[in-house]
Parts: C-alpha cells; structure tokens; sequence
C-alpha cells in the first residue's frame, strides 16, 4: 500500500508544499519540496485584513500549487493556513475564494493545533529523545512554544508575535538600533510570561529551533567554515552552538539590508526578518539559560503528514 499525498502550509511570510509518497513501511519519497515567499502579511498583517497584493500572489502561488498536485495525480490534499488568515477581516472569505478558484479546501487551524502539530512534524526528524527541550517555531505570524520530550507534550502555547509583527513593530531604522532591540526584549518580556512560568515548572534543558529562521541560521553557519554539504544533503536534523549563532547575530543586528543579503547561505525572503527573529531566539535563551540548540528542518506540514498517515492505518508514522 502507498499513498500520494500534498500537503500546503500557508504561513504568514511562506507557503511550502510537499508532494511525497509513503510506502507501508513508512518509507517517503518526496517529488516536490518548495517554499516560497508569499509575503502574506506584508502590508496588512498590523491592520488585522489580508492586502491586496498579498491576496494575489498567494492565489497565484496557489494555483501552481495546485498545477503540480494534478501533474502528480495527488490522492490526499492537506492544506493549513495559520495566524496570518486566522486573525485576518477578510481570512473566510479568502478561504471560499481559494476553493472557488484552485479547488484547494484550505483548514485554518488555531494556535494550540498548530503546536501540535509542529511537535508531531519535529518529533518525525529524530531531533528529541528522553531530556525536556523547548521547541520553538518562529512564524511570520505567530511564534509557536512547545515543551516536551520525544514521548508527550507537557505544555504548548501559540503567541502572536511572529517576525512581520515584531518587524511592523521594532525595524525602524536599518541596522536595527540598540534602543529598539531593548524595546523588543521588552515587549517580548511581557508578551511570553505565561512561557516563563512554563519553563519554570518544566526546566527545559535546550531549545529545538524548528525549520524556517533556524534552517537559514544553520546554512550561514555551515557555509561560513566552508561546508556547503546542507545545500546537497538537505538533513532532517541539525546541530547549531549557542557560541556560532552568537557571531551570526552580531552581523546580523550590524549589517544593512544588502550587507545581510551578501551573507553566503541568507534567502532573500528572510534577509529582514531573521533580525527580529534572532532577537528573539537571544531573548530565549538568554532569559530561559538555555545552552543547546538543536535544529529540525521539520515542522508543521510534516507533523499534518504524520496525522494523516495515522488515520490512514500507517502504523510505522
């Protein structure tokens, strides 16, 4: 038995889509992998409505989408959309319009789902096992904690203070200055303190960074000594020093626009908001004392996988 399966995650900065197929042995082979910046937040996600230029390239995004599903006579089609279309006036109506248009039935899932499922999809890389670690996904929307071990969940929250939020927010000025950086830290104390009686309780031991700001952070890192084997290789899972993502964030909150953009291994799609992202990593783990981190380039789209291969009866997912 082996089922062909797409699965589409709209986030507020990025849609990905993975068509892959699962054998009953759990095995997968992916045909398509993409991520592209549709920006679904730029110019409205601090107005609460989704913009009109956004609204058009993410149907146009989708339609190629859904062009690809067809080319690979998909079976399954999962597709999320997350605090971007959730907290968004106009985000229903963009849900009917996307079904009238690509004949995608797109889930809004809510924050306490969605970290679920992110613990599920990083759970599926291998990157937990028995000690407690904090995952933490950094949307464009939305920052989803987790605390857990590779066996259960023992608190997760959803907090809207995603990257093009805390941008709309702090990124006046390029280089980002100091009094705004303060300001952040600041904003974020108070915002993550339902975070901070969490860690208390549990005493996470690392923080697991979950694809997207950590995957970018991760290739800056590697090509810096001169290892391009993540660009071949792809892994599910990463280790990245707490002391190398230190040097990292020192250029980062340094640089302007293009001086980031020449960083061997910066996508273009994350070259501004990987400074308030970063901003908030140091934040963690300056607050919480955290001394690892660990990387999954795994997260929601395949946490949605494992689910739909368990109510499928794939007994290996």
């Amino acid at each position: 038995m082996t089922k062909r399966l797409a699965l589409i995650d709209m986030g507020t900065n990025t849609f990905h889509l993975l068509i892959t197929e699962v054998d009953e042995s759990g095995n997968r082979t992916d045909f398509v992998k993409t991520k592209l910046p549709v920006r679904l937040g730029q110019g409205g996600i601090s107005k609460g409505t989704i913009a009109p230029e956004a609204y058009e390239r993410a149907m146009k995004t989708l339609k190629d989408f859904r062009r690809q599903i067809d080319e690979y006579n998909v079976e399954t089609v999962r597709a999320m959309a997350t605090s971007m279309v959730r907290s968004a006036s106009n985000g229903e109506d963009f849900i009917k319009d996307i079904y009238k248009q690509t004949d995608i039935q797109v889930e809004i899932i809510d924050g306490d789902r969605e970290a679920e499922l992110i613990y599920h999809g990083v759970r599926s890389a291998g990157v937990l096992d028995g000690q407690t670690s904090l995952i933490m996904d950094i949307g464009g929307g939305s920052v989803e904690f987790i605390i857990c071990n590779d066996q259960e969940i023992f608190w997760k929250q959803s907090f809207e203070v995603g990257a093009q939020r805390l941008m709309d927010k702090f990124f006046t000025d390029d280089p980002i200055p100091n009094t705004q950086v303060a300001a952040e830290k600041q904003f974020l104390a108070a915002q993550l303190q339902p975070l901070t009686e969490a860690v208390t309780e549990h005493k996470p031991v690392r923080m697991v960074g979950a694809s997207g700001t950590f995957d970018t952070l991760c290739d800056i890192d590697a090509l810096s000594r001169g290892d391009n084997t993540r660009q071949l290789s792809q892994p599910a899972t990463a280790a990245l020093q707490v002391s190398d993502f230190y040097k990292i964030y020192q250029e980062l909150l340094h640089k302007t626009h293009d001086e980031r953009l020449a960083i061997p291994g910066m996508l273009e799609m994350r070259v501004d908001m990987i400074v308030l992202a970063s901003i908030l990593v140091d934040f963690v783990l300056e607050t919480y004392q955290l001394k690892e981190i660990r990387v999954s380039a795994y997260a929601l789209k395949e946490g949605v996988l494992q689910k739909v291969l368990q109510e499928e009866g794939f007994n290996n997912a």
